[in-house]
Order: structure tokens, then C-alpha cells, then sequence
């Protein structure tokens, strides 16, 4: 299993923050790799990446599920491999802290299957450039 965490100092009040992540409209587009996704129902939406690691063009495919909202701190969904066998889980937390609020993105991936032994070291590769990338990413559009 990779797991990666970034955590950024965003000069806004919670509830601002709050409402940009709890809506994954507004934030699907800034994941890396993003290429597009569909909204099933309130919780669940289906992404679809494109990226290159290595010299190899990889398109996935998966399924994010809200599993637990806690206004206005909290946000913590499922991800399913559609294209690939792999599974894993995140969250966004956002707490007040110096006039301002401390957010944390936290994703986890597990590869499964016969190619798990085989991704698992690029997932524990690029995980945590791409968790920096999307926190990052999502403080900067806040504060915008």
C-alpha cells in the first residue's frame, strides 16, 4: 500500500474552505493526470486519468465515493479501480489554526492483483507528488 499527506496554511476562515472541497466539481480538475469525470449520484463520480510514468501512456479509470462528511472540518471518500485492480481511500481535513485554517489532503492506494507487485513501487512513487500537487492546487484556488 502507498499512502502520501500534504498539509498547507490557507489564510481563509474553514467554512471556505469547506465549501470548495465538499464539492468534487470543483476540485476534480485540479488532480494531475485529470482527464474528465462523471457525476453518478451525489456521492459517487467516475474519473478518468491519463499520464505518462517511465515512458508508459497508462489511462485509468475509477470510482470515488463519499463515504463521511463532517461539516466543515472534514471529507473522507473511497476509491475503486474501474480499469485496474486497486482500491484505497482519502481525506480532506480543514481546522482553524492562526487566523486562518490548516488543511490536509491524505490519499492511500493499494494495487492488487497480479500487476500490484508490479505498480506499488510507481504508486509510492508518484503519490506523494501528486498529493503535494493537488493540496497545493486546491489552496491556491481558495485563496483566489
Amino acid at each position: 500500500m502507498a499512502q502520501a499527506s500534504h498539509s498547507v496554511q490557507i489564510p481563509v476562515a474553514q467554512d471556505k474552505v469547506w465549501a470548495f472541497v465538499s464539492k468534487i466539481e470543483k476540485w476534480a480538475t485540479l488532480v494531475p493526470a485529470y482527464k474528465d469525470h462523471k457525476q453518478i449520484d451525489e456521492l459517487t463520480s467516475h474519473w478518468t486519468f491519463e499520464g505518462n510514468f517511465k515512458g508508459l501512456s497508462k489511462k485509468i479509470q475509477l470510482e470515488i465515493k463519499i463515504v463521511e462528511m463532517n461539516e466543515p472540518s472534514s471529507i473522507k471518500f473511497e476509491i475503486k479501480g474501474l480499469s485496474d485492480n486497486f482500491s484505497g481511500g482519502g481525506e480532506f481535513k480543514a481546522e482553524p489554526k492562526d487566523g486562518g485554517t490548516y488543511m490536509t489532503g491524505t490519499v492511500e492506494v493499494n494495487a492488487g492483483g497480479l500487476s500490484g507487485a508490479v505498480l506499488t513501487p510507481a504508486i509510492k512513487v508518484v503519490l506523494p507528488k501528486i498529493t503535494s500537487r493537488l493540496t497545493e492546487k486546491i489552496a491556491r484556488h481558495i485563496q483566489a
